[in-house]
């Protein structure tokens, strides 16, 4: 029987094992090792939801390279504000560096619609999106996607940094709301 949680009165029930979050990190790092080890690159994690992804992925580089973070928010409770919010900014010079961005989910693309041109026009040589989750039914923005490890459904997800106002991050597998 699958495994059920709750968070904040809501019921989800288990969508994606820890066990094949971590295969496709290894998969996407060995991917983005071929591409950037000569390349000395800025990866820059999305907080809050992008912290485990952030920090695993970045595990899988033994290379010269840098992380920093940045807060974007445009959601609250189940559903987008439609504003972005860029709560902490970057304060990283990306003026010629090859810049990796690293999403938790990307669902309607604003956040990254308006984020990833800011990179290029504050001089960064290249600008890429790395998103462990898509919901591509979910898009309405034109923003490219350049690795994505899960594409999923247009279901609310919580867990492994993805979360229901501030709770449900902690879980180390992704659950799916269960109506």
């Amino acid at each position: 029987m699958s495994k059920r949680i709750s968070v904040n009165g809501k019921y989800f029930k288990k969508y994606i094992d820890e066990a094949d979050i971590q295969a496709r990190i290894v998969e996407l790092g060995k991917i983005l090792t071929q591409e950037y080890q000569d390349k000395d690159p800025l990866f820059i994690g999305v907080l809050n939801g992008g912290f485990l992804f952030a920090a695993d992925l970045f595990k899988q580089f033994e290379f010269e390279c840098e992380i920093t973070f940045v807060k974007l928010t445009s959601y609250k409770g189940m559903s987008s504000t439609g504003d972005v919010n860029e709560v902490i900014g970057l304060d990283t010079d990306v003026q010629g560096r090859h810049v990796i961005v690293l999403e938790d989910i990307i669902d309607t693309g604003r956040t990254l619609y308006e984020f990833m041109p800011k990179l290029l026009q504050q001089g960064a040589s290249s600008a890429r999106l790395v998103s462990l989750l898509h919901k591509p039914d979910a898009l309405k923005f034109d923003v490219k996607i350049d690795y994505i490890g899960f594409s999923v459904p247009n279901k609310f997800l919580v867990g492994y940094g993805l979360d229901f106002d501030q709770k449900g991050r902690n879980y180390r597998d992704i659950y799916q709301l269960d109506e």
